[in-house]
């Protein structure tokens, strides 16, 4: 099989690893890709939201199936147009890509199949936005209706900061907090059958102690050893398949990676919202676990042929994933700097550094080009060998400026 991976963070470089070691895979593109890559997958320079232009690079390179990483171009609708040319893509339409791109579609698609999830205003203007913040109190939840490259959410007790950010929205989903722990879950669907993953936990937040501003994502684990043994059926029974049965029933049927973000609440599981792609940076930890070959699951589920997938296989061990922010990031990051210490970190026990901002410099060199710029993976029997491994890897790296946070999965890993 040959494949191409449309997408150039730390996702896509999971992705490309896990599709570089199934032995089914004979060739494997990436476009645009990054400089670690470019070291498992020949990289190829397009518009990832054009979506003639990514077809034709398919159709060029004769690839069997085409993997849509980011949301932006699902949105876009690239996945239809490498359908329309005949080639298998795994990834949902524009249509049902909406999960994602609107917060109140995803609301009224979630009332319509009964899905568990915080009550809600779409807000529209500065009347809207006061009542809705009066109605619910604090700590306030404010979301950009639209794609905000997972930093469009504010969490605060501030009412000045949540109408600020109400008001610099076109439009603002206001809902109820959610309490409990959060857990993200992933499920590969081709519209009907649902294959759920193992779930993971991201830590969204940049600084330790949950402190800072909201980022794209700091680290993730997996396995989670405080979560009930039966959180997965019962999120596929209340949550997934609901979802996917109420997309095929408006006729925008869902196939590819469908991923809801949950809170395990006092009063149970609810959902925080949907993504309609692998999440960054929990696919790094939940692929490290994965032992069934990728690719043979993704060109299932974007044939229509998911329900032949045996179970999956995963490891008994865990995964964590450390991850190494440029400077001044979440704002605007510092770009251009040298890293140093990547072969020291990459291959050690376990352990295997993936490239989300990156490129090489005119010289060649491995430079940041990003906010995140990297994700330091490593597995292990459990979470505490497992995160050893990763922080021993991530103090072998030198890039200047650069923060990380020094508390993922410590609770977990030793709930005493």
């Amino acid at each position: 099989m040959k494949v191409l991976v449309i997408g150039g963070g730390a996702r896509e470089h999971a992705l490309c690893r896990s599709l570089s070691l199934d032995p089914d895979v004979t060739a494997l593109h990436c476009a645009p890709g990054n400089a670690g890559i470019a070291e498992v997958a020949e990289l190829h320079q397009v518009n990832a939201l054009d979506g003639t232009a990514v077809a034709e690079l398919a159709g060029r390179l004769g690839v069997d199936l085409v993997v849509v990483g980011p949301e932006a171009p699902l949105v876009a609708g690239v996945a239809d147009t490498v359908r329309d040319r005949g080639i298998p893509c795994f990834g949902p339409s524009a249509a049902a890509a909406r999960l994602e791109g609107s917060k109140a579609f995803a609301k009224d698609v979630m009332a319509a199949a009964g899905v568990p999830t915080a009550r809600a205003y779409v807000c529209v203007n500065a009347a809207e936005v006061d009542e809705a913040l009066d109605a619910f109190g604090p700590p306030y939840v404010v979301k950009d209706d639209g794609l905000a490259a997972g930093k469009g959410v504010v969490v605060t007790s501030d009412p000045a900061a949540a109408r600020a950010h109400a008001l610099a929205c076109d439009r603002v989903v206001i809902e109820e907090f959610l309490d409990g722990p959060e857990v993200s879950l992933f499920a590969i669907t081709d519209g009907e059958t649902v294959l759920p993953l193992q779930p993971a936990q991201d830590f969204k937040r940049a600084y330790d102690g949950d402190e800072g501003p909201n980022t794209g994502g700091m680290g993730a684990y997996s396995p989670l050893p405080w979560a009930d043994p039966k959180l997965v059926d019962e999120v596929l029974t209340t949550v997934l398949q609901p979802t996917v049965d109420e997309l095929r029933r408006r006729g925008t049927p869902f196939a590819g990676l469908l991923y809801a973000g949950l809170a395990i609440t006092s009063r149970g599981v609810r959902v925080i919202e949907f993504n309609a792609r692998f999440g960054d940076p929990e696919t790094q930890v939940v692929l490290a676990r994965l032992k069934t070959p990728l690719a043979g699951v993704l060109l299932r589920a974007a044939t229509g042929t998911l329900e032949m997938e045996p179970p999956l296989r995963w490891s008994d061990g865990a995964a964590v994933t450390v991850v190494i922010a440029s400077h001044n990031y979440p704002g605007t990051p510092r770009t251009g700097d040298p890293i140093t210490g990547l072969a020291e970190a990459d291959g050690r026990d376990k352990t295997y550094v993936l490239h989300a901002g990156t490129k090489l410099s005119e010289t060649g060199d491995i430079v940041s080009a990003g906010g995140r710029v990297l994700s330091v993976t490593a597995t292990g029997s459990n979470l505490a060998k497992a995160r050893g491994r990763a922080y021993d890897a991530v103090k072998l790296i030198e890039l200047d400026g650069s923060h990380h946070r020094t508390d993922i999965a410590a609770r977990a890993a030793d709930p005493e």
